[in-house]
């Protein structure tokens, strides 16, 4: 474990660096720690190895960094202030969410009966592409300071995105699980997976908020709000481990949970002042949450990247970039908002990679033919477009005018 963390604190040392290089090219760091990951990962110089991503400390040490990001995103989650776009933020992600869904299994299902590949993996592949990746647009937020009404509309929406990805797909693995006969997911786990993280964070992030009101100093109040968010992580992790058996749980969601609880409750002058001293960390857990990403792309998969990879890709950018288009348009947003925002939810590598996993094992039991498409697929345009995506994401923020243009 102790070569293991040498071997980690080596890998983000070169990811910073590498950041740092990018950034000169003006283009955003997340697109070195991403390549830092890939290059340095267990597919190529093996600085990091296999055995290390897959034992258990290094999964428990990344779930601990994805809840630290998640606070990103839920200290922006202030009711008071979104109180007249929440309809709009939940009608946007709702559209944006089921038309990719929608468009993304229709392009696939016209490419399946050409091909003779059965129609209904079209669907698996249709619930993979409607999860958004938090994650890169959040580091380009933190990194480039961006302010405006794409960044207000995307942070609480990734929440909500997340939420129903996770209801679509395992929706559609549990019905194709049941058609062939496997053991798919219950009704009651996917609510569980759905509720649990809100809960989780909501319970810890009230007792927080409860006990840092009480005291002054700000510095008690950091250490508060940090003991706190350990213990809502710890607390995942025990209902991983004895409820699912499996490291199930979307961590970020149960940071940004916790955050938005402190966030409503503590006075604002505050909660800025504390999460000052919070930045650092928050800055060192999106580097490592980035450059983790990086690390499970195998970028031998780019070889075999072919005509399913193309229509994942293209079909997916119509579905979001056209859906939060039509969604923008039926709740009258902004007019920036519903221009750009599509361009900023196309990264998309971490969540997808966890249900291309999950759908790559459900269709081993019956045709491992359909879980070699599948990962192949999506390794595939993952690498692809998380690169592309991560561009095209910080110039969507820039045409927005969210970016100042010295950047």
């Amino acid at each position: 474990m102790v070569i293991g963390l040498l071997r980690i604190f080596a890998i983000l040392c070169a990811a910073l660096t590498c950041g740092k290089l990018i950034s000169k090219l003006k283009l955003p760091a997340i697109l070195g720690w991403l390549i830092a990951g890939i290059v340095f990962g267990p597919y190529l110089a093996e600085v990091v190895t296999l055995d290390i991503t897959n034992s258990v400390w290094y999964k428990i040490l990344i779930k601990m960094f994805e809840c630290f990001a998640g606070v990103m995103i839920g200290r922006e989650i202030v009711f008071k202030k979104i109180a007249k776009s929440g309809k709009q933020i939940i009608g946007i992600t709702f559209v944006q969410s089921i038309g990719t869904f929608l468009f993304v299994s229709a392009a696939f299902s016209a490419v399946f009966i050409i091909t003779h590949v059965p129609v209904y993996l079209a669907f698996v592949f249709g619930g993979i592409a409607l999860a958004t990746a938090p994650a890169p647009a959040l580091s380009i937020v933190n990194e480039y300071h961006t302010s405006g009404p794409v960044t207000k509309t995307l942070l609480p929406l990734a929440a909500v995105d997340d939420v129903i990805g996770v209801i679509v797909f395992f929706t559609v693995i549990s019905i194709i699980s049941g058609i062939h006969g496997s053991a798919g997911a219950s009704p009651l786990t996917i609510i569980g997976m759905v509720l649990l993280p809100f809960v989780i964070g909501i319970a810890f992030g009230f007792l927080a908020a409860v006990l840092m009101k009480a005291v002054k100093r700000n510095g008690v109040r950091f250490c508060l709000l940090l003991l706190f968010l350990v213990l809502s992580a710890i607390g995942g992790l025990l209902i991983d481990f004895y409820i699912f058996h499996s490291f199930t749980l979307n961590f970020l969601l149960i940071g940004m949970a916790f955050s938005a609880t402190v966030a409503n409750l503590v006075p604002e002058k505050e909660l800025t002042e504390t999460l000052k001293l919070y930045s650092p960390l928050l800055n060192l857990s999106l580097v490592i949450v980035i450059v983790n990403l990086g690390m499970t792309l195998d970028y031998r998969l780019i070889a075999g990247a072919g005509l399913y990879t193309f229509v994942y890709i293209i079909s997916r950018a119509i579905g979001k970039i056209g859906g939060a288009y039509i969604g923008g348009k039926l709740t009258k947003a902004q007019p920036v908002v519903t221009k750009y925002l599509g361009f900023t939810l196309l990264p998309h590598s971490g969540v997808s990679l966890v249900f291309t996993g999950i759908a790559s094992t459900t269709l081993s039991s019956f045709d491992s033919s359909l879980a070699s498409i599948v990962s192949g697929t999506i390794v595939a345009a993952a690498i692809i477009n998380e690169i592309v995506a991560v561009i095209i994401a910080k110039n969507a923020f820039k045409w927005a005018g969210e970016i100042g243009e010295q950047q």
